[in-house]
């Protein structure tokens, strides 16, 4: 018996100015952000439910050696992958890969202010 739980607890995002990327993130995802409140190494997003989401700059480790995540290790949630991609080439935030689709569903790739590719799946109308 593996003891272990049948759920994600945490997925974490390592970058390279932890308080850039909780800013950026916090605005990406439309949440409250206090600069005063992120304080290295690690910074957990305030998500609304489901795993944790951790900022991790690695300040305590002088032999990490950061390296873009080049593919996507999790996914947000969109009800209007349109109107979501319409925004985030408004914001000038980097697309990767634009909408692809699979019957109703879709998805695309952005990238990260340190270059991790993130994928932001959902219903296409």
């Amino acid at each position: 018996m593996s003891h272990l739980k049948q759920e994600v607890h945490a997925v974490f995002v390592h970058v390279t100015d932890l308080k850039k990327s909780a800013e950026w993130y916090s605005k990406l995802l439309e949440l409250h952000f206090k600069e005063e409140e992120v304080q290295s190494p690690v910074y957990n997003m305030p998500l609304k439910s489901g795993a944790y989401m951790t900022l991790d700059d690695h300040a305590f480790d002088p032999s990490f050696e950061f390296t873009p995540s080049r593919h996507p290790a999790f996914n947000f949630m969109t009800s209007d992958l349109k109107a979501a991609y319409d925004w985030i080439k408004q914001e000038g935030i980097p697309v990767v890969r634009d909408i692809e689709t699979h019957g109703n569903f879709g998805w695309i790739h952005i990238m990260d202010p340190d270059e991790n590719v993130l994928m932001i799946c959902g219903d296409v109308a």
